[in-house]
């Protein structure tokens, strides 16, 4: 006689920062629900396990990328990837989260049924290659919106010819060997920026940072004096919120800066650029982008080490165009050939929604363009299944703690009025890209995300005041929203 699979109330997938901040949420606001989060790898932290190259830091400061209810201690703001993961870790054994985790499960795909009313999720052991089939009632993707499997890499023409090592930062190798060599960086968002002091300071010979277009970069503290100091006075949990909300401020202001007064943003940028960088050098080549400040992120160097090491001379920027790889460097457009013993491709990610599960809904697959987000968490007609996207001109967690907190009310409304589905339904309206945002690993992957509309709640609101106000503070239901009952009509709202 065959069991039945294990059921649970809500399926978490992924044991990263969101996946553990759901599990909090799920603990702390609905004790007594069911739940699980699934992670395919070994260990829990998400990109802050994964990501192994040199230098590897937040480009967020911490009292705003760091949970709302776990203060950050560590002086310093902008934190490497071993702080951030002990944090990570630590809050997941405060909050009783790490008894929930099932590492080696990945999911592979998952079909709901509406006249079961639930979820059928296979899975896979990525440690035994056995499969394994759960049910649950609601799945929660914390997967972001990464592929974690492999990184963008153009096909440069005759890298096959180049006698040296090509990396990608997502894959580092642990045995890389770069002390006493020459190192080129192909990017220049923010991996590029951080490898490049990084890979000097472990002891490259020299490093250039080969970029086709250029991107904005600013100096910003690795300590943020005042919040350690609001700390020191206030005490951990009343100094880490009015740090927070200090940095939440300063964060919308320099965006909304940025957005209204975009000359004199550039301006200001390039004056700061000017003064970090040795005298006589062509900011207007090399860091001049062509865009506007923020409409792709900023990218952040703590304490200008980005500069400093060009100012030492160990490491140089190059605007060019790559027309070939050679036995032992890059040759550009312009005719310059750039001699290196180790090419890194920091050359970005590829988008992939909801960790590449293959999502079925009453046998129909899932094709995400066609569908709407709603309040950035939901899907139109997908029923009973979240998901976790943060905020693109902040920082993630500050989105994704808020999708958390009305997750959970949402929840409680069902169970309070014995729903079993809750399925959100677009209105006619006219839809445009899910991510109003130019980079490109974004606009690479534009077509395949799903869409958002042209009104609240099928807006994609990058504001965090406006979503604490209808997020946090607005009711869990309205008239897009569709209840039911397993084998009863549909209710309205309520």
């Amino acid at each position: 006689m065959t069991s039945s699979p294990e059921h649970l109330d809500v399926l978490v997938v992924g044991a990263g920062i969101s996946g553990i901040g759901a599990a909090r949420y799920l603990l702390t606001e609905r004790p007594g629900t069911t739940f699980a989060v699934l992670e395919a790898r070994g260990a829990s932290g998400g990109t802050w396990d994964l990501f192994r190259y040199p230098g590897i830091r937040s480009d967020s400061d911490l009292h705003t990328f760091g949970y709302e209810f776990k203060p950050w201690t560590d002086p310093k703001s902008i934190a490497s990837a071993d702080r951030i993961l002990a944090y990570l870790r630590e809050t997941s054994e405060e909050y009783g989260v790490e008894p929930h985790v099932r590492y080696h499960h990945r999911v592979v795909d998952a079909a709901w049924s509406t006249a079961d009313a639930r979820w059928t999720v296979r899975v896979e052991r990525t440690d035994t290659g056995d499969q394994l089939t759960l049910t649950a009632g609601w799945i929660f993707g914390a997967t972001g919106y990464y592929d974690y499997d492999a990184g963008y890499a153009p096909d440069f023409p005759g890298r096959d010819r180049f006698r040296g090592e090509v990396v990608h930062p997502q894959h580092w190798p642990e045995d890389l060997d770069h002390a006493g060599k020459r190192v080129v960086v192909i990017g220049s968002g923010a991996t590029a920026v951080t490898l490049v002091p990084a890979l000097v300071a472990e002891g490259a010979a020299h490093v250039t940072m080969l970029q086709r277009t250029p991107t904005y970069v600013m100096p910003v503290p690795s300590e943020d004096k005042l919040a350690n100091r609001l700390r020191s006075v206030l005490g951990e949990q009343r100094g880490y919120a009015l740090a927070r909300r200090k940095n939440i401020l300063k964060q919308r202001l320099v965006w909304q800066f940025c957005q209204t007064f975009p000359r004199t943003a550039r301006t200001l940028i390039r004056t700061v650029n000017e003064r970090a960088l040795p005298d006589g050098f062509d900011v207007d080549t090399h860091f001049n982008p062509p865009y506007d400040p923020w409409d792709q992120r900023l990218c952040a160097v703590p304490d200008g080490d980005l500069f400093r090491t060009i100012r030492d001379g160990h490491a140089d920027v190059v605007t060019d165009r790559i027309r070939t790889f050679t036995e032992d460097g890059i040759e550009l457009e312009s005719g310059e050939h750039l001699a290196a013993d180790v090419v890194v491709t920091a050359t970005g990610l590829n988008l992939r929604l909801f960790g590449g599960i293959a999502i079925t809904v009453d046998g129909t697959p899932l094709h995400a363009p066609d569908h709407v987000a709603y309040k950035g968490m939901m899907l139109s007609g997908v029923p009973n299944l979240a998901f976790a996207i943060g905020y693109t001109n902040s920082s993630w967690t500050l989105k994704v703690g808020l999708l958390c907190e009305h997750f959970c009310r949402l929840l409680a409304h069902m169970e309070e009025h014995g729903h079993d589905v809750c399925v959100p339904e677009a209105p006619e309206m006219e839809t445009r890209p899910l991510l109003d945002f130019a980079a490109g690993y974004v606009q690479r992957s534009i077509d395949d995300l799903p869409r958002q509309g042209d009104r609240y709640p099928w807006l994609m609101s990058m504001s965090y005041a406006e979503d604490v106000r209808l997020v946090r503070g607005g009711p869990v239901v309205d008239e897009h929203l569709r209840f039911a009952t397993r084998e009863r009509e549909a209710v309205t709202a309520g």
